[in-house]
């Protein structure tokens, strides 16, 4: 049985340094590492790649042999790696053994909530090869500074999280650069948690541009609350505590704390429900290590 992740995102949300973070992570803690780049229009890798899809397709020439630009493009290379699967798990049977494996997935969200070809190629991966694995989903930390980029966030999220049906953590990535693009509405817990959405109609209204589409972002909203699936944890790939606590996520979503056990079920059990830091609190450190004091904060909880 082998473990993994999927890692995902939108572009510039920092889907390769935190491959290339995580890597070097778990090396530190002694697993042995395979990162897999499924990216195409990714050509300058940080890390050492096992797998590298460059090797089967390039997305400079699909450009330019099809006539196409680098959506069309990496839409056709996904196509392409589903239609040649076997490619990919010829290359993969090697590490099975030994190897946690890091896929580093294209940063069009289109493939992840729209097209079924990345989809595929996860899924018959984990059919064929027996994988466990969790979609890491990273979303930038600053559009919690803008109330409607992170309604935009929480429904990308929401979509992913149902079209890819995997054991799913999304994460508030670069939270060390939280505030580079202003002061937040909310504690930071408002957004990790995703409490009640209607305080950000208030700071909406502000906002001519999103005032006129008050209905709209009202009923986005109420759709986000009634599946009530998304919440986040955050993440500073730098901080080795911020990435531990990630992985120990990571770990209990895809079954890794329980590889190699031979116990009851009652032992597993405890294993399930072993202490861990309330979210509550946890946001709390994170705001007090990253955030400015502020007391004028709007108190979310009234």
């Amino acid at each position: 049985m082998v473990f993994g992740q999927v890692v995902i995102g939108p572009p510039g949300s920092g889907k390769t340094t935190y491959c290339n973070g995580m890597s070097q992570f778990l090396k530190l803690i002694g697993r042995k590492v395979a990162v897999i780049n499924l990216d195409p229009a990714n050509d300058s890798l940080p890390y050492e790649s096992a797998i590298n899809i460059e090797d089967l397709i390039k997305l400079s020439d699909v450009m330019k042999e099809h006539s196409l630009g680098p959506n069309g493009g990496l839409v056709y290379c996904m196509d392409y790696l589903e239609k040649n699967i076997d490619w990919l798990q010829s290359k993969l049977e090697p590490l099975l053994k030994d190897h946690y494996l890091l896929f580093d997935f294209p940063g069009q969200v289109e493939l992840f909530f729209l097209h079924s070809n990345a989809k595929n190629v996860v899924m018959k991966l984990i059919k064929k090869l027996n994988l466990r694995l969790s979609a890491v989903h990273l979303v930038d930390a600053h559009l919690c500074s803008d109330p409607g980029k992170y309604v935009s966030a929480l429904l990308l999220s929401l979509s992913t999280m149902l079209h890819l049906e995997l054991p799913h953590i999304n994460v508030l990535s670069k939270i060390d650069l939280i505030e580079s693009y202003g002061k937040l509405a909310f504690n930071l817990h408002f957004y990790t948690d995703v409490q009640d959405l209607s305080y950000l109609q208030h700071h909406l209204d502000q906002d001519p541009r999103s005032a006129k589409y008050r209905k709209l972002t009202k009923e986005l909203c109420d759709v986000i609350e009634d599946f009530s699936l998304v919440n986040f944890t955050t993440l500073d790939i730098q901080d080795k505590e911020s990435v531990g606590n990630l992985v120990k996520l990571i770990d209990k979503s895809n079954g890794y704390i329980f590889a190699g056990i031979d116990a009851s079920a009652v032992e597993f059990s405890k294993i399930a429900v072993r202490q861990v830091d309330w979210d509550y609190y946890r946001a709390a450190a994170v705001q007090e290590k990253y955030m400015k004091d502020d007391e004028n904060f709007d108190d979310d909880d009234d």
